[in-house]
């Protein structure tokens, strides 16, 4: 009876987030360094390719924010029913990058020299840019910046591909195929998860779903194949012989549910790694009320050969510079 009463509570919270417009939530990597370069070590990097200690510490405190908003429920949302997005990505040292697609624009911020210091490489300065380059300069200093959306998908999509040809339309799944995967999911979840709930102090109530992710991922897999000629042209599903090394172990999903809304998930991933040395490897998403994207005041305009003439022209300056240095 428990395990039939916390699937069909999950069930009716998942139900109720998809039938919202807009959905907000932060993505918490919860992990450390120390796990971050074991689970690196574990795929035998080549001499001098291991993870820098500048790349498992951005990624060891890294937060994502994300809002999406469609003129249908989710649930029936297809790519043209969205009119906004928003995603933030920061750390403990505060904000990296931040970009929101409102109307035809998609509005840009970034952190350029932290974020060029914890990735290891180097950032155009402000005074290696052409006179012109104004708006790119504001980019460089974090203010934030707008270029057309369509103009930079179709010229993104040009530079991908041989000269002649027209550009490929973008792969799309459309709000059917979304729903038939969302059906195989609670399928296989229903028939292979184990459940078990618990109230909280604060009111809130507990569920959780342990199940072998080997397992798990192979029967979910089974139930999509039937499916696969409705996913975006290119996409290759992994067959039953590509995962039979996978991790076996069981996961457990803690769903914190309030007033049978679904307000928190939390996965504990360390054991997939199979590893001793990887303690601490996570992942919090926390619900919040859905928001609705704005275009922040002052963004300045950009066009995409702008973009690319001014960091090209800087990034020849700093190429000169190394050769006159050697």
């Amino acid at each position: 009876m428990e395990q039939l009463s916390a699937g069909k509570k999950l069930d009716e919270a998942f139900d109720k987030l998809a039938q919202e417009k807009s959905i907000s939530f932060e993505l918490d990597l919860d992990t450390d360094v120390r796990s971050l370069k074991a689970l690196d070590a574990m795929s035998d990097p080549e001499p001098g390719e291991e993870m820098p200690d500048e790349i498992a510490d951005l990624f060891s405190g890294v937060k994502i924010d994300v809002t999406v908003q469609s003129k249908k429920p989710i649930e029936e949302s297809g790519e043209k029913d969205y009119v906004g997005m928003a995603v933030k990505i920061s750390n403990k040292d505060g904000d990296l990058t931040e970009y929101r697609v409102v109307g035809d624009y998609t509005y840009i911020r970034s952190d350029v020299n932290a974020l060029g210091k914890a990735m290891g490489f180097p950032v155009p300065s402000v005074s290696d840019l052409p006179p012109e380059a104004g708006g790119l300069k504001k980019m460089l200093d974090g203010g934030w910046v707008k270029i057309n959306t369509k103009e930079m998908e179709k010229t993104t999509a040009e530079m991908g591909a041989e000269p002649g040809t027209e550009p490929a339309p973008e792969p799309t799944l459309d709000a059917k195929a979304q729903k038939q995967l969302l059906d195989a999911l609670r399928q296989t979840i229903a028939r292979e998860v184990e459940f078990k709930t618990a109230d909280d102090k604060d009111g809130a109530e507990h569920i959780t779903a342990t199940a072998p992710f080997r397992t798990l991922i192979t029967k979910f897999l089974g139930e999509i194949r039937p499916l696969a000629k409705s996913l975006p042209p290119g996409f290759e599903l992994p067959t039953d012989n590509d995962l039979k090394d996978a991790p076996n172990g069981k996961v457990t999903a803690d769903f914190t549910l309030k007033n049978g809304e679904l307000t928190e998930v939390s996965v504990d991933l360390a054991k997939l790694a199979e590893n001793a040395k990887v303690k601490k490897l996570g992942l919090v998403v926390r619900m919040s009320e859905g928001r609705t994207p704005t275009a922040p005041a002052g963004a300045t305009e950009l066009d995409v050969d702008e973009i690319l003439g001014g960091f090209g022209a800087a990034m020849m300056d700093e190429e000169a510079f190394f050769e006159e240095a050697a």
